[in-house]
């Protein structure tokens, strides 16, 4: 049995306060539509996560909290302050502590972007995968049985979603 990752970037976050601690900020109105719209997707699509690991940040905490309310049983949640604007490494070792076949993973630019390129074997047709926009949603499934095996360059991109494309 393999396990399965989606990989989600924060969506868009609100700048209105330019004194504001990086870490405190906000969604703005258009992220808190792109976050809803990508949990949409996911739970019509059948992705439906048994765990989030989501950074502490208030950004990647709010993206959560709106992309889950489109499912009907909520996902075991851990925050951590370890995945806030995270190292690919950093990010492959909070994964490899997940104990669930499905797992969410919200986290920042430009580590989101940095560790989805280096964990796939190949990258999809879509240019924008190795930007990594706001909101952006990979469904990444590895062959591994245990995200403790889990290594670089081994997951399949199965699908991909970003908020633009989903919200007319």
């Amino acid at each position: 049995m393999s396990v399965r990752l989606i990989l989600t970037r924060h969506a868009k976050s609100s700048w209105d306060d330019p004194m504001m601690d990086d870490h405190d900020r906000p969604l703005n109105q258009r992220g808190r539509k792109s976050a809803a719209a990508i949990g949409l997707w996911l739970a019509e699509n059948g992705y439906v996560p048994d765990q989030a690991l989501v950074s502490s940040a208030q950004r990647t905490r709010e993206t959560w909290e709106l992309m889950a309310e489109a499912f009907d049983a909520q996902p075991a949640l851990t925050v951590r302050k370890d995945l806030y604007h995270a190292e690919p490494e950093a990010m492959l070792a909070a994964l490899r502590e997940a104990d669930a076949r499905v797992v969410v993973m919200v986290g920042h630019n430009p580590g989101t972007a940095y560790f989805a390129q280096a964990v796939v074997s190949s990258m999809p047709a879509d240019a924008r995968f190795s930007r990594y926009p706001t909101g952006a949603t990979a469904i990444i499934d590895f062959p591994e049985d245990d995200w403790g095996s889990v290594t670089w360059r081994r997951g399949k991109v199965i699908d991909l979603a970003f908020p633009r494309d989903l919200i007319s």
